[in-house]
């Protein structure tokens, strides 16, 4: 189905767009991630990044011209899609505001209703106030809203275009916020672990002793008038924005904080350092430039004496028969991947099928492997390249449903799953049957890395068609997944465990691996999954049949 492209807010006060140069053309295939167009806005030239996967079917503007925020600029679909409604639906769409003003006079009592309206929503005047509002922006195609997770900057400091003053936490990573103006940080709006949806105000600089205030009120005052937002008014209530006085202080969350209730100021190479060491970095004491954490100080850093002074400072546990509980607020992440979960789940018809796979061989030959592996292979890369081989026997594992359609996708992308502190996240090795054990081994450690710092960029958890769930490594002998849209599989792995096998009518030792399959039914049988599995268990119980 064929998809509008419209002009985005990339910045703050961008108010149009000029298209200075197209990249792509009608009729070229396009993917997520493609950059269809160079923008030029108020404040730089960037980049325009497709969220859809189709065919360039329309260009709205051309190179030099200029359109409006969300002015439609071109339109996305399926080769041959008819999109004349869709022309007419957004031409309507932007034209109905100057028709009805020229073409339809009000009727009396109208006119005295928007009169009345008019003279209560008198436009505030702010152009004298050298001062800019710093709103969220949107920084993926599926958010809504964005966490700050840790100010950087605080109310009276100077700042410099380019400065980073904030990390938003997005539902797909913490990013960081960048300013495009010089001046003093006049306000705060939103504290440290608070969410503000999309345009919402959360900081204001410019020069000092700026009516601030006034800019705010005219703000809320334009949200107020948009239609738009009154009909979003039931579902989602607006950002509140303290329009009283700044605040002098941030108080962070929890998770930005030391433990003397101070923001947490560290270096992102210390944080990396922090994570990969298994160090909870609120316990490093920081020896940069105002208390900052940097990367000697990770390094220099004796857990044992930290956690003996932790232990000395902490409060003591509840008394015995005593009620108590914790509650922390529904991070980004987690928020998304609940409701994609559920919308699987309740969705997609699932059934299960459930395989033992005797993995003797597999032991054998990932312990031979490893002895000339410039890298390290495990068993989920094993798994992982013998899904992959599996998938090019069985395409109609590796589809998608698509409501009136199913997908059959000619190219094999696996999605791993990934557990981290907020979640799950699932970046893809792309062309998976095409790569090597080693190859797979060494683009899987990187994925995993970057997952776990939060480093992933879109091009690296877009595109799956089958993913792999692989809880062995903790002691699971065996679990059923959630399918993992838009895939029409998913394969739950779980560990080998050493038992008893009967072979050739002899019993012996063995080491077995299960795993389960979820289908989705709408697209895939219970044959075509049970040959899938057939094919990944010849493969595992014979690995140099996946070398070939």
């Amino acid at each position: 189905m064929a998809e509008i492209i419209r002009m985005p807010k990339m910045s703050d006060t961008m108010e149009e767009g000029v298209i200075a140069a197209w990249l792509k053309k009608v009729g070229d295939e396009v993917k997520p991630g493609d950059i269809l167009a160079e923008v030029e806005t108020d404040k730089a030239t960037m980049e325009l990044e497709s969220y859809e996967e189709g065919v360039l079917l329309h260009i709205g503007v051309q190179e030099k011209d200029a359109v409006p925020v969300n002015g439609v600029i071109a339109i996305i679909g399926e080769k041959g899609e008819n999109i004349d409604a869709l022309l007419k639906e957004a031409n309507n769409g932007e034209n109905a505001p100057a028709e009805q003003k020229e073409d339809k006079p009000a009727a009396k009592g109208e006119k005295s209703e928007k009169a009345e309206s008019s003279k209560s929503a008198e436009k505030i005047d702010t152009s004298d106030i050298n001062a800019t509002l710093i709103t969220m922006p949107k920084m993926s195609d599926t958010m809504t809203e964005g966490v700050i997770a840790s100010w950087l900057k605080k109310v009276g400091d100077e700042i410099k275009a380019g400065d980073i003053i904030a990390e938003v936490e997005t539902d797909k990573a913490t990013m960081e916020l960048e300013s495009y103006e010089d001046g003093t940080l006049l306000y705060i709006g939103v504290e440290a672990g608070d969410a503000v949806a999309i345009d919402g105000v959360i900081a204001v600089i410019g020069e000092k002793g700026a009516d601030y205030e006034t800019l705010i009120k005219a703000h809320a005052q334009k949200d107020d008038s948009a239609p738009a937002q009154e009909e979003k008014k039931d579902e989602e209530p607006a950002p509140k924005t303290e329009s009283k006085s700044a605040p002098s202080e941030i108080v962070a969350s929890n998770n930005s904080t030391t433990s003397d209730g101070d923001r947490l100021k560290a270096s992102p190479l210390a944080k990396k350092l922090a994570s990969d060491k298994g160090i909870d970095i609120s316990q490093v004491k920081g020896s940069g430039e105002g208390g900052r954490i940097i990367k000697r100080d990770v390094e220099n850093f004796t857990p044992a004496t930290a956690q003996a002074a932790t232990e000395q400072a902490s409060p003591a546990a509840p008394a015995l028969g005593q009620e108590s509980y914790s509650e922390e607020k529904v991070s980004q992440m987690r928020k998304v991947i609940a409701k994609r979960l559920a919308e699987s789940k309740f969705t997609a018809p699932h059934f299960y099928l459930t395989m033992e796979i005797n993995m003797d061989k597999a032991i054998e030959a990932r312990k031979s492997m490893n002895e000339v592996s410039p890298v390290k292979i495990s068993f989920n890369d094993m798994v992982i390249k013998a899904a992959a081989a599996a998938l090019r026997q069985h395409p109609k594992v590796n589809s998608s449903w698509l409501g009136d359609k199913i997908r059959y996708n000619d190219h094999i992308h696996i999605g791993m799953a990934v557990a981290v502190e907020e979640g799950l996240l699932v970046p893809v090795i792309r062309f998976a049957d095409s790569k090597s054990l080693s190859q797979i081994s060494n683009e899987a450690k990187s994925l995993g890395g970057k997952a776990k710092n939060k480093e992933l960029q879109p091009k690296d958890w877009e595109g799956n068609t089958f993913t792999i769930s692989n809880l062995g490594m903790f002691g699971i002998d065996e679990f059923t997944a959630i399918i993992n849209p838009p895939d029409a599989c998913i394969l739950a792995v779980g560990g080998i465990k050493e038992t008893v096998v009967v072979k050739n009518g002899q019993m012996q030792v063995g080491n077995v691996m299960k795993v389960t399959l979820s289908c989705d039914h709408r697209v895939v049988d219970g044959a075509v999954g049970s040959a899938f599995l057939q094919t990944l268990k010849g493969l595992l119980e014979d690995p140099v049949r996946i070398l070939i």
